[in-house]
């Protein structure tokens, strides 16, 4: 990522992501947003917006928005990148046009401030040594009476390395971009609302649809598609989750209460009470294998799975799956018919997965020509 200096007008900003979830990212803030992007490397998305407002908050597959302040894949691994990081923190941005927009976008911040460094890969320095060169480079840059505080700090500088890249910025997002206000109650392995957003954005779900998740666990892809039908004035939409567990459905419905009311109920996904062909997006996170007894079910599982999902689905309806053993589900989709998209890696929970989409075929697939 060469090193940038913002325009006079618009500053660039940049976004904090799941890897392997920038393509899907870049979808979101081009299309919804009206954005621009002019760079997107490992986890991190570099755009540019028209105006900087709080409408870049309702950002919901990305993890945290920046000002960029200055970014640069030209690190060297060795000490003197810290003489680097001071400089291009003193010299490169316009600090007072970026305090001033984050105060556009956060204007009940409190006059406090807080530095966050961090640091992946090998390097000839500690985070520490780069938290300071930030320090350094800030000195004199922030208004004189604005205390420092470890904690729910007014403004936040992050200075992000990750071998030869960094990216330092003023994050305009809070917590509640990657925690989510409404995920009050959690369960073991619960997907990152993030992800489960992307799942929801590469559905393609339309106003009037059916979608379901047949093991719903806490919710949280529920809530996701509950709050993007609303942003497509999805009028009709019906989303329906169960799961096999009473704890699961209990979790689900107190994390949905501030988002919608969708069909809950306990149910086996191997043997849905939904009418064949009712259904038109299927998305779910199945078990990657460490809720079972052994690894070794999780094939007759996803074959057990894919043949009801297959049922329920619509002809030409699609399902979104996470898996981990991406050759376990292949086989069952295979067999049913199913044809696979472009998927997208990610890691849940430290764990290799994927995110795969799948088409159930049509009458016009089957059609002789």
């Amino acid at each position: 990522m060469p090193r940038q200096r913002p325009a006079p007008s618009v500053p660039a900003c940049y976004a904090m992501v799941q890897p392997g979830l920038e393509e899907i990212a870049t979808d979101e803030i081009v299309r919804d947003q009206g954005g621009e992007v002019k760079r997107s490397a490992a986890g991190v998305v570099v755009f540019r917006v028209g105006a900087v407002t709080p409408d870049l908050l309702r950002l919901r597959t990305t993890e945290d928005v920046f000002l960029l302040a200055w970014g640069t894949d030209e690190l060297t691994y060795r000490a003197e990148d810290l003489d680097r990081i001071q400089r291009w923190t003193a010299r490169e941005p316009d600090w007072p046009e970026l305090l001033r927009l984050h105060r556009a976008v956060r204007p009940k911040a409190r006059p406090t401030y807080h530095l966050v460094a961090q640091m992946e890969g090998t390097h000839g320095y500690r985070r520490t040594d780069a938290a300071r060169a930030l320090a350094r480079g800030l000195a004199g840059k922030l208004p004189p009476t604005w205390k420092p505080a470890d904690e729910n700090a007014g403004l936040e500088v992050w200075l992000s390395i990750n071998d030869n890249t960094a990216v330092c910025g003023v994050r305009l997002s809070d917590r509640s971009m990657r925690h989510r206000g409404y995920k009050t109650e959690h369960r073991p392995a619960s997907l990152r609302p993030s992800v489960a957003a992307a799942m929801v954005r590469l559905a393609g779900l339309r106003p009037g649809a059916v979608l379901a998740d047949p093991m719903c666990g806490a919710g949280t892809i529920l809530a996701e598609a509950l709050g993007y039908a609303e942003r497509i004035r999805g009028a009709g939409v019906v989303v329906r989750g169960g799961d096999l567990e009473w704890a699961a459905v209990k979790a689900a419905t107190a994390n949905l209460r501030r988002v919608g009311a969708p069909q809950l109920c306990r149910w086996d996904a191997t043997r849905l009470p939904l009418a064949s062909a009712s259904v038109d997006r299927i998305i779910s996170n199945p078990p990657f294998g460490k809720q079972l007894s052994s690894p070794g079910q999780i094939g007759p599982l996803y074959r057990r799975m894919v043949a009801e999902y297959d049922r329920v689905l619509k002809p030409g309806g699609a399902a979104v799956l996470l898996v981990s053993d991406q050759e376990a589900l292949r086989e069952p989709a295979t067999a049913a018919g199913w044809k696979g998209a472009k998927g997208h890696g990610v890691r849940v929970l430290g764990q290799r997965a994927r995110i795969s989409v799948w088409r159930k075929a049509d009458e016009s697939d089957t059609m002789p020509g």
